[in-house]
């Protein structure tokens, strides 16, 4: 089968188009052939071993791989059809279409992967395309495990630090969801589009601090890393809730101290991937209350310029890499306008 391998750290040229092994399921697994998967932060970071915090550097490396990444194939979701199973399997059958999460397994830039049929697997709507599908575990799970940290609740201000990207598409539609009322920090020119989510209130960065502005809410969702819980102290009401999502080893630091001093606390941590808020996420696009956002598609062979884009920074929502298989039995068709926003970060 064709995968797209890397076996050195490095800019997105590591990464390379070769025939590998197809991989047989085992007992309890699933064999998937992958039809949309998608370029996240986290795979563009392990591809280049970039970390915002420097702290976790040497406890990645250890994970990761010292000399070379132990996982050579990258991708953190993705969407197909499952083409066997294994004896043991009891919640899917050959031909189901699904969706779902590798995580730090990685594995999705490959035409095949095998997947517990246990784990973080659902099936599609019928109603979603496969590409919406790939679009949604990484950016939704993340979402949703900070928002539900903050215990989110109807009539809440909520401001989300980085509201263009995929976690914050997902988390201005979530959070709408729950009845909060949210303000999206983004650039000019994704003003429009976090509106078009859902946001009541949209500030420009490059023209407005929101730690400046007098404005207080309930909690903070930052995924950017570009300011911390000092500096978004006095913008919290006085039980108010900074989630960092993206807080390094000072933050956890913070948290466990605000746990035991002071109203204002801070949330920090990887998010939990559980197969139960996949299917949350799933009825919620069912029910027309979150589509993803998806900026660009790119063919499997473009895998290493869709990493160049991501690396740019500057991506609205997901940017999905789709697959064509010999047999042409998935065409993938173009998506829809960007409508709002569940995607990969």
């Amino acid at each position: 089968m064709k995968a797209v391998v890397y076996t050195e750290y490095g800019p997105p040229d590591v990464l390379r188009l070769k025939e590998v092994e197809k991989p047989t399921p085992k007992d309890q697994e699933v064999l998937i052939r992958i039809y949309a998967t998608t370029v996240t932060t986290a795979d563009s970071n392990a591809r280049g071993f970039v970390f915002v915090h420097p702290g976790f550097r040497l406890l990645s490396r250890l994970f990761f791989g010292l000399r070379g990444p132990r996982k050579k194939i990258l991708g953190m979701e993705l969407a197909g059809e499952i083409e066997a199973i294994g004896k043991d399997v009891k919640l899917f059958k050959e031909g189901d279409q699904v969706f779902g999460y590798s995580g730090v397994g990685f594995g999705a830039y490959a035409e095949y992967i095998c997947l517990p049929g246990e784990g973080e697997l659902a099936r599609k709507p019928t109603n979603m395309t496969f590409e919406e599908a790939a679009a949604i575990p990484f950016g939704g799970h993340t979402a949703l495990h900070f928002l539900r940290k903050g215990n989110i609740q109807e009539g809440q201000k909520v401001l989300i630090n980085g509201a263009s990207g995929g976690v914050g598409t997902a988390a201005v539609q979530l959070a709408k969801h729950f009845g909060a009322d949210v303000t999206g920090v983004c650039s000019t020119t994704n003003l429009e589009l976090v509106k078009s989510l859902g946001a009541d209130k949209v500030i420009d960065y490059t023209k407005e601090d929101f730690t400046k502005t007098g404005e207080a809410y309930d909690a903070i969702l930052d995924m950017v890393g570009n300011v911390s819980f000092s500096q978004c102290k006095s913008s919290l009401m006085p039980k108010g809730i900074f989630l960092a999502g993206t807080g390094g080893p000072s933050t956890i630091i913070q948290m466990l101290w605000t746990s035991m001093i002071g109203s204002k606390k801070v949330i920090a941590g990887p998010a939990t991937v559980r197969k139960e808020d996949l299917i949350f996420l799933r009825e919620l696009f069912k029910a027309g209350k979150i589509k993803p956002v998806i900026d660009r598609r790119f063919p499997l062979q473009q895998t290493a310029e869709a990493h160049r884009y991501v690396d740019k920074g500057h991506k609205k929502g997901n940017v999905v890499i789709y697959l064509e298989h010999d047999d042409k039995k998935y065409q993938s068709a173009e998506p829809a306008a960007m409508k709002g926003g569940i995607g990969g970060g």
